[in-house]
């Protein structure tokens, strides 16, 4: 299995900073820490210092508090650490010895509180909003990456075969009951964690794209949709299947079809340098020329990854193109409130010739 290159992704940033003019990023996120160190506290900063030459980073240091004295160790060997419960205000009074630098910051997450207090701080120094730069870098996924949302995907794939095979959809459950049955199975088969509230909507519920489960009953003739993922190394999955109960009628299978004709042609549009709103248009235009285009309420699907929704966002309203390497969700929908609905989704990488599919389970209607 390949492994995480925290150096070459920190390479990577500091060609960001230089196209951005920026002397070094404070970063505060701590999923951003942890793409590029590998470090999973609850604590932490990091300044990148984009005059760092790769292998040489004695300007870029990670800070964290005690109680990570020896995680952040073992996590992060190749970097210096600095020891100090306020770990942001600390990396930037170590940045007070280089007066006049321009500092980065993740505009998009850091409070107008905190950068205050920096600026209290660091009078000297020139801080620069600089949102979206690792984000940037996240959206692509290197081999490593694609090797974990593989094994995330494979835990959901496996989870929902045991739970089907068991008969665990089946009239007379509740909604929770199955929720909690697959979320406990997903974790016997390899994952560390759920990616979200597991979404299991049976009969009217299915109608409703986030539906929460209750006590309500599945029962025969009702569809079954079921939203689930896990995680492994924090990595994200995410896939939805619908299913009916007993036996489907006229109206059922045709939305069915329907909304796995909108999905195939969204999977078939993924292509490097293909715009994300076009991939929307290839699976909503099956949809609207059926006459239910009012009734795909939500976008086409987005990226997935350390967080279970990033960039990029394929919908109608989404700008940018699409790159090599990215994990992106397709996910169509027809709702019918106050009947039913219907939703299929799976988890992808963005490939040269062709998507890579992760999530591997049937798409076919299947009546249980």
């Amino acid at each position: 299995m390949p492994t995480a290159d925290h150096g070459s992704r920190r390479a990577a940033l500091r060609a960001v900073l230089a196209e951005r003019g920026v002397d070094a990023l404070l970063v505060t996120d701590l999923l951003n820490i942890r793409y590029l160190t590998g470090f999973t506290g609850s604590n932490a900063a990091l300044v990148v210092d984009a005059r760092d030459a790769e292998g040489a980073e004695d300007r870029t240091v990670i800070c964290t508090d005690g109680r990570y004295v020896i995680q952040v160790g073992e996590q992060v060997p190749d970097l210096r650490a600095l020891i100090d419960r306020s770990s942001a205000p600390a990396l930037v009074r170590m940045l007070t010895a280089d007066p006049g630098i321009r500092v980065g910051f993740e505009s998009h997450v850091v409070t107008v509180d905190a950068l205050s207090g920096w600026q209290s701080v660091a009078p000297d120094l020139d801080f620069v909003r600089t949102p979206g730069c690792v984000e940037r870098l996240r959206m692509v996924k290197d081999e490593h990456e694609v090797s974990l949302l593989r094994r995330a995907c494979a835990s959901a794939d496996l989870a929902l075969a045991v739970l089907v095979e068991r008969g665990g959809l089946r009239p007379g459950r509740t909604e929770r009951e199955v929720g909690r049955e697959l979320e406990f199975l997903m974790l016997e088969h390899g994952a560390d964690g759920i990616s979200f509230e597991t979404i299991v909507a049976t009969g009217a519920n299915s109608a409703v794209p986030h539906h929460r489960p209750t006590d309500a009953v599945l029962a025969a003739g009702d569809f079954v949709k079921l939203d689930f993922g896990a995680t492994v190394e924090g990595y994200h999955s995410d896939m939805t299947r619908t299913y009916v109960l007993g036996s489907a009628a006229d109206w059922q299978r045709d939305v069915y079809d329907l909304v796995a004709r909108a999905q195939a042609a969204g999977r078939a549009a993924l292509a490097p340098g293909v715009e994300v709103a076009s991939v929307d248009a290839a699976a909503r235009s099956v949809i609207e020329d059926a006459g239910y285009g009012e009734l795909f309420v939500h976008g086409l699907g987005h990226g997935v990854g350390l967080e279970i929704h990033e960039a990029p966002g394929i919908g109608k309203l989404g700008t940018g193109t699409l790159l090599a390497g990215a994990a992106v969700t397709v996910e169509p929908g027809v709702y019918f409130s106050g009947r039913g609905g219907v939703r299929i989704e799976d988890t992808l990488v963005v490939r040269e010739q062709e998507p890579e599919l992760l999530t591997l389970t049937s798409k076919d209607l299947a009546i249980v």
